[in-house]
């Protein structure tokens, strides 16, 4: 039912929009109504164009995502388990995570290009610095009774990474990796539409100076369709892989 109801919202904010449109509430050629935009939309899925640029801005984002994903899971526990690491890296990854996305392109162009090379590498910075700080603090919020248990029997490193320090830090990692999945495809349309011949970023561009608006905006919903859906699919999968950490959570608040 909660689910159901933010359904019900958000058919009624795109009914306001048809309405906006069909009565005169905001009148400008750039505003069609909500029906124009959908016609707009299957009629160039019809075309095979949406769903080819849909796709490579996809392949871009999943790219992306995992290998600064990688990077940032294996730096994350460095951080946690490392003084050096922590006083080389740290103040390194604090300086150049504010850096806005948009300023950080123009010179990987000069160094890049304008290929996919750019666009991963970009896309890759952006999901490493959410999966490296909560990977690292999820590392060095591990209950000290447990490395105590470790060292206790004498597990080997690579042991008590897998059996302590990996399951009691997976819950902040897979929360770094939801954010970073989410910028990962906001990242690959920015990069799209500053410096891309393809995509949805680019398809953007392309309808916002041919001043054509139902286009624009189809692409925009699929956006908004396809990042909830990349959104609840992982959220199925954390599910499966943390359903040891929800049902003891169940079992926290049971009565």
């Amino acid at each position: 039912m909660r689910r159901l109801s933010g359904f019900v919202l958000v058919g009624a904010l795109l009914a306001l929009w048809e309405a906006s449109a069909r009565l005169g509430w905001v009148v400008s050629d750039n505003w069609p109504p909500l029906s124009v935009v959908l016609r707009a939309g299957v009629a160039e899925a019809a075309t095979g164009e949406l769903p080819a640029r849909l796709l490579g801005t996809l392949w871009r984002a999943l790219a992306g995502f995992a290998l600064g994903s990688l990077l940032g899971v294996a730096a994350g526990f460095a951080l946690a388990g490392s003084r050096l690491a922590s006083r080389t890296l740290g103040p390194l990854i604090e300086l150049l995570r504010p850096i806005p996305v948009p300023a950080i392109i123009p010179p990987l162009i000069l160094f890049l290009g304008i290929d996919d090379g750019m666009k991963l590498a970009v896309i890759a910075l952006a999901a490493f610095f959410p999966a490296a700080l909560a990977t690292a603090e999820g590392a060095r919020g591990v209950d000290a009774t447990l490395r105590d248990l470790a060292r206790t029997f004498r597990l080997p490193r690579a042991n008590a990474f897998a059996a302590v320090l990996l399951p009691a830090a997976l819950p902040f990692i897979m929360a770094g990796l939801r954010i970073g999945l989410a910028l990962a495809l906001v990242v690959a349309v920015v990069a799209e539409m500053i410096a891309g011949d393809a995509g949805l970023g680019h398809y953007l561009v392309l309808m916002q100076f041919a001043v054509r608006a139902p286009e624009m905006y189809a692409a925009i919903l699929l956006l908004a369709v396809t990042g909830y859906a990349l959104n609840r699919a992982f959220l199925a999968v954390e599910r499966r892989v943390l359903f040891w950490h929800h049902a003891a959570g169940r079992a926290a608040v049971a009565p």
